[in-house]
């Protein structure tokens, strides 16, 4: 049976915006619906306020074992502080991947619900080839991987 594809919720601040704008066009073309959580220009911006955005969405609709119901996607300069500050958020696996094997490595073992990509050292040929792995790579269900991720999870209760 095949899986539905989630919904992808994607935010950056100003240093991502134009590849987050770049991505959109390529998500909806993979059959993604995309809620866009802002920025919408290059203004400067805080990236917290859109990191939060993005995992308050995901955080909710996150499991262990099934790919999640809504996905997200980060974008700033580094992906770091995107990262650091998703990651506050309950339930959610924030990860920056800078490959398709970092991406892939990130769903199978970690589960990971929200990517972090740099706008400042990713292409857009990279971000799309990236982007597109994470979201189809599921996670592998393996019980070391499971009891992990509920270490993880206890800690947050």
């Amino acid at each position: 049976m095949e899986q539905k594809k989630p919904k992808v919720v994607i935010g950056s601040d100003h240093g991502g915006f134009r590849l987050k704008e770049e991505l959109k066009p390529f998500l909806k073309q993979l059959g993604y619906l995309v809620e866009d959580v802002g920025t919408h220009s290059e203004e400067s911006c805080d990236y917290p306020d859109y990191a939060f955005k993005v995992a308050a969405a995901v955080g909710m609709a996150s499991g262990i074992g099934e790919f999640p119901k809504v996905a997200g996607i980060l974008l700033c300069r580094s992906a770091a502080g995107m990262v650091i500050a998703a990651n506050k958020v309950k339930g959610v696996r924030a990860v920056s991947a800078f490959d398709e094997l970092s991406a892939s490595h990130s769903r199978e073992h970690n589960a990971a619900n929200i990517l972090a990509l740099s706008g400042d050292w990713t292409s857009l040929e990279a971000a799309k080839g990236i982007v597109k792995v994470w979201l189809e790579t599921p996670y592998s269900n393996e019980e070391r991987h499971t009891r992990r991720l509920k270490k993880i999870m206890d800690m947050e209760k």
